[in-house]
């Protein structure tokens, strides 16, 4: 697989160093993470976004969520290791961390474990300062004579 070199992006640019990140770990974790717990990245509606792991034979007190600098992390550690004689095992018990790059707004609300579906809620927050504004047309203009001092005067002089 070819690799894609970045280093004219950091050489050439002044802050985009995290977009430059997020583009080199994307490129890059894939072939080394692997794909367990499956989930699902879901818009609900304007701003409103859910992500579900699928986390059979997880409780909640296994699972651990934090967001730090903008990544969220879901870590599950499976507490008891249990010797079981299976004949086939195919539901995956194994530890894992799943990281999700967060744009700057946005806040995780909520975090809810139903029949083995952890979903995580999200909302980006736009702050009023970054919204757009309507700016108002005047409608009418007054122009402003401007009268120079030595007019005036002239003028004062002539009635005088």
């Amino acid at each position: 697989m070819n690799t894609l070199d970045l280093t004219p992006l950091y050489r050439s640019s002044i802050g985009f160093d995290r977009l430059a990140g997020l583009l080199d770990s994307a490129l890059s974790s894939d072939a080394v993470s692997p794909n367990y717990p499956p989930y699902n990245i879901e818009a609900l509606e304007d701003n409103h976004y859910a992500i579900t792991l699928a986390v059979a034979g997880f409780t909640d007190q296994e699972l651990d969520i934090k967001v730090e600098k903008g990544v969220l992390s879901i870590r599950g550690e499976k507490a008891s290791n249990e010797q079981h004689n299976y004949l086939h095992q195919g539901i995956a018990n194994r530890s894992f961390e799943r990281k999700f790059n967060l744009d700057d707004h946005v806040e995780v609300v909520d975090a809810s474990l139903d029949n083995g579906l952890l979903t995580i809620s999200l909302v980006k927050e736009i702050p009023e300062a970054m919204k757009p504004k309507t700016i108002a047309i005047n409608k009418a203009s007054k122009v402003i004579e401007h009268q120079s001092a030595s007019k005036s005067e002239a003028k004062g002089d002539k009635a005088a």
